[in-house]
């Protein structure tokens, strides 16, 4: 359970109508494989003691009598163990019969949950049978034991910060206001769904997206256990299409009709990390509901579940492309924004003939034809100087003049020389003053142009440099509006190969797959034998490292470990575990330090749910310590 993971499992057993013993030991066989596995949460389905298709046979004593011994029978499995397992009986009290969750573990009876929604429409029936479940928690006698009973009981586990369990019955979440909005807002960040609902055509994509909408709503962890193959088929067939969710992603997903177990890990430090940050979330405190404590046994939690090496890129390739689509449009219409604000007539962009500044120059272009403006306004300033290729500078006038643009060079190599001479530095001494001149001097040039044309300067950095302050103060860490500054580095990449994918242009395409093919440099040392010699992953680490790194700390708050823990894994294939350590220190080394660059950052808009605007989603001490995260960098 290290770093907040709960292991969980959602179980359909293969069950006989009306056959409480078999079924019960159908259970136990589910159970025994989640003891195996470590699982600390297990879920089955509605009823499913006796079956939920037993009609009017839930009326007769012998068939409840059948579904007590069956519970005793799986409580006493549970012995020895701290799963907490949830299961579904009928279950009589004062003369009315409910449809029961019974909570369990360790051998006991935790609570009854009873259904709260019976719905009495097309094919359920179910109002002819059970009795709609209270709010109020009252005792009732189990085999000698008083065991609460209520549709109000939330789980607290006592010793895993923030597993707090509610429970909700089938047709519960399908209703207008459902039971577990209120359980979630008294504290419960994981809901279990006990359920029985059957399969019809396209009801599976329906119920998929209720429950990831959820999970998504309240911010919680949803193990949803169905009914499957095993119940009555006379007019019903159920397909067992068990889910385990998270904050409405899909951790794990049953096949259809082939009554399967599904396994993953919640992550209960995430879901506390989104309700801290969602400040809408309000938690009501307990209210009408009753807390019941439970003790997990300290684990390890083996991990099943995958994190996505580029959490920005969407793996799937139809996915990609519409969200290709959308960040391009989304840029566009922040840089159009601008200029009907200003009245601006011209833009003007340094075009280096690397990734950064060609995505601008693609988005710049996009914005002028929304504008209805000629984009032979666009200015495209190539800039050589000490360390500029031919190769890098071929593209970008190959890249300025295939987009319309106007192409101007200003070679700054004897500005900067001059400005050298100035302030006593060395021409020979390849320092961070040698690179920085340059960078600022190209900065000047831009925005001296841009005054002469009545212009903006348009911004090319993104994001990942802001990040780890790979950016020079006032050199093109400046601009007038940051197209870049919400992408990340990995997805400039796939924007750029969208653009080159969907250009229908041969001519541009040539270019901007050359581009792709550069090996990304700020270009500010002497190349070798014609050659880029100063590649920035070279110097301050993998982008997809530093974008993994970003996006788990900052959009999901994970602690230092953590975030060593789920990259290694993630990179296994790709880098070893020392050289994620290595950048690791490195990207928290240098996020802390360089905020002071951040604080300052021209506008630019917001892409997607990272963003480092210092107006916006980051507001961050530029002094603040890293002595806390340090520690437990220190630790890994």
């Amino acid at each position: 359970m290290r770093h907040g993971f709960l292991k969980t499992a959602a179980a359909t057993p293969k069950i006989r109508v009306a056959d409480p013993e078999e079924n019960a030991r159908a259970v136990c066989r589910c159970l025994e494989e989640c003891f195996e596995k470590k699982v600390k949460l297990a879920v089955l389905p509605e009823l499913c003691l006796t079956a939920f298709t037993c009609q009017d046979l839930f009326l007769q004593e012998r068939l409840l009598e059948g579904a007590r011994e069956a519970l005793k029978t799986v409580a006493a499995c549970t012995k020895g163990h701290d799963t907490l397992v949830f299961v579904g009986l009928p279950f009589e009290k004062d003369g009315k019969l409910y449809n029961v969750a019974a909570a369990l573990q360790d051998g006991k009876i935790l609570g009854f949950v009873p259904k709260r929604n019976i719905p009495n429409y097309a094919e359920f029936y179910e109002v002819r049978h059970f009795a709609a479940g209270g709010m109020e928690t009252e005792e009732v006698d189990f085999d000698g034991e008083k065991v609460p009973f209520g549709a109000n009981l939330l789980f607290a586990c006592t010793n895993l910060p923030g597993l707090v369990v509610g429970c909700e019955i089938c047709e519960d979440v399908w209703v207008a206001d459902p039971p577990s909005t209120g359980l979630a807002k008294a504290g419960a960040t994981v809901i279990v769904n006990l359920s029985a609902s059957n399969e019809t055509v396209g009801k599976d994509d329906y119920r998929r997206e209720l429950l990831k909408a959820t999970s998504a709503r309240l911010i919680a962890g949803y193990v949803y256990a169905s009914a499957g193959d095993g119940e009555s088929t006379q007019d019903l067939v159920f397909a067992g299409h068990n889910m385990i969710l998270e904050n409405g992603s899909i951790l794990a997903q049953a096949r259809l009709f082939e009554n399967e177990t599904v396994f993953s890990e919640l992550d209960l430090g995430r879901l506390r990390h989104e309700r801290r940050r969602m400040t809408t979330f309000l938690q009501e405190g307990q209210g009408n509901y009753v807390k019941i404590p439970f003790t997990l046994r300290q684990e390890e939690t083996s991990l099943t579940r995958t994190f996505p090496s580029r959490p920005f890129v969407p793996a799937d390739e139809a996915l990609k492309a519409r969200r290709c689509e959308e960040i391009l449009a989304i840029q566009a219409m922040g840089l159009k924004k601008r200029y009907e604000h200003t009245g601006s007539k011209s833009a003007v962009i340094g075009v280096s003939g690397g990734l950064d500044s060609t995505l601008a120059l693609l988005v710049t272009a996009r914005a002028f034809d929304l504008l209805g403006m000629e984009r032979s306004r666009i200015l495209s300033v190539t800039m050589p100087c000490f360390g500029t290729t031919s190769r890098t500078y071929d593209n970008a006038c190959r890249l300025a003049k295939a987009l319309g643009s106007t192409l101007q060079e200003v070679n700054i190599r004897e500005a900067v020389k001059v400005h050298f001479k100035e302030i006593g530095q060395d021409e020979n001494c390849h320092d961070v003053t040698y690179e920085n001149g340059q960078a600022r001097e190209r900065t000047q040039v831009l925005m001296d142009l841009a005054n002469q044309r009545g212009g903006l300067v348009i911004g090319t950095g993104d994001m990942s440099e802001l990040a780890l302050g790979w950016a020079t103060y006032n050199g093109d860490h400046m601009s007038m509006y940051g197209v870049n500054a919400g992408v990340p580095k990995t997805l400039v990449r796939h924007l750029v190969q969208y653009s080159a994918d969907t250009c229908q242009d041969p001519g541009l395409r040539e270019v901007l797959l050359d581009v792709l093919d550069t090996p990304v440099s700020p270009e500010l040392l002497p190349p070798v034998d014609g050659v880029i010699s100063q590649k920035t992953e070279d110097l301050v680490g993998p982008y997809e490292l530093h974008d993994f790194f970003l996006y788990y700390m900052l959009r999901c708050g994970f602690s230092p470990a953590k975030v060593y823990r789920i990259a290694a894994g993630a990179f296994a294939d790709s880098y070893g575990e020392e050289t994620v350590r290595k950048w690791l220190k490195i990207f928290y080394r240098r996020f802390f330090g360089q905020q002071f660059k951040r604080s300052c950052l021209p506008d630019g808009p917001k892409v997607g749910s990272v963003a480092l605007s210092p107006r916006g989603d980051l507001r961050m001490p530029s002094d603040a310590s890293l002595a806390v995260w340090q520690k437990e960098l220190d630790e890994i």
